[in-house]
């Protein structure tokens, strides 16, 4: 028999259960071959791996209905616990407690989003991050490898299963000098890490976003930052690993306390370090292949999920 376990953070569990248990016993009624135990903002659901999958599911679907409107009556229930899933057909996850298909949603957004891997390559990260610490998502320009990886950062935050998310990347001008953008050292290197507040903006609500910057829950900064650092209990990300030098990459990957799981994303056909410098990403895809823990993905133009011309131009400058 397979358990898991959630804990109802930042809402009113009495909302989630209703007045005297009525939305208890309605969920109870709609899983009648799992047994679920609530005490106080923990669950606890015990009961086979299908039943706990679908139970999963819905059940993050009605805790995220609670965060967004602060309520929840009888009929929004009834309505959440209806909506039909259906799950491919992958291996089991369930050796870690609270985890399910790469094919579920990875996370729920604001304003209805759902973000979940969309191509066979993105669910190989979401699979990969379960059993590796170091995992390296390569590939061209809106193959999702940096989304992905975002949304597998929030996940792992909402579940409590780490205490932090560190998203850096180098600082490298891509036409323009650093030096000659208005403002302090902040105002600098925002539009480099723009990309980043973009996921998250689309999966954490603003508000609380903004708490988790201004607590640090959540960091982003330029990757010369993790220098002397040790950084655990967290995940981490490592954007536009492709224009980090050699030295850097080292200095990033030593930066790992025993309790993080790092992300290195990267594009190796857009490198804007200057041509006497070796990419650190192109040396560590090549000596760090055989390590055990370190799984590398290699994402291509059949991942690409912006615009359906994004795939022709990839194949365009890659006959170049």
């Amino acid at each position: 028999m397979n358990e898991l376990k959630f804990i109802i953070d930042n809402i009113n569990p009495a909302t989630v259960w209703g007045s005297n248990n009525e939305h208890f016993e309605i969920t109870r009624k709609h899983f009648p071959k799992i047994k679920i135990v609530a005490r106080g903002n923990e669950v606890k659901v015990l009961g086979d791996e299908a039943e706990l999958m679908a139970f999963r599911e819905k059940f993050q679907g009605i805790i995220d209905h609670v965060d967004k409107f602060q309520s929840l009556n009888t009929n929004d229930l009834e309505q959440l616990l209806a909506t039909k899933i259906q799950y491919a057909d992958e291996p089991s996850l369930f050796n870690k407690v609270g985890l399910g298909s790469s094919a579920d949603p990875i996370v729920f957004g604001p304003n209805g989003i759902v973000v979940k891997a969309r191509t066979v390559n993105q669910r190989r990260m979401v699979d990969s991050i379960h059993h590796n610490d170091v995992l390296f998502a390569v590939g061209p320009a809106g193959t999702g490898k940096t989304y992905t990886a975002v949304a597998l950062a929030v996940r792992a935050l909402k579940n409590k299963e780490i205490k932090r998310i560190i998203l850096t990347r180098p600082a490298v001008e891509a036409g323009e000098n650093l030096g000659f953008l208005p403002g302090d050292l902040k105002e600098k290197v925002d539009p480099y890490l723009r990309p980043l507040y973009d996921a998250l903006d689309d999966m954490i609500p603003a508000e609380k976003l903004k708490v988790y910057l201004e607590n640090r829950t959540i960091e982003i900064a330029p990757l010369a930052f993790m220098r002397g650092r040790t950084l655990d209990n967290c995940y981490v990300i490592l954007d536009e690993a492709q224009n980090a030098t050699d030295m850097q990459l080292k200095m990033f990957l030593t930066r790992m306390g025993p309790s993080a799981k790092f992300i290195v994303t990267g594009d190796i056909t857009q490198i804007d370090l200057p041509k006497v410098q070796q990419s650190g990403l192109k040396t560590a895809l090549r000596i760090l292949t055989d390590i055990k823990g370190i799984d590398m993905i290699y994402l291509s133009g059949e991942d690409v999920v912006r615009h359906k011309l994004v795939k022709n131009i990839l194949k365009a400058y890659g006959d170049i």
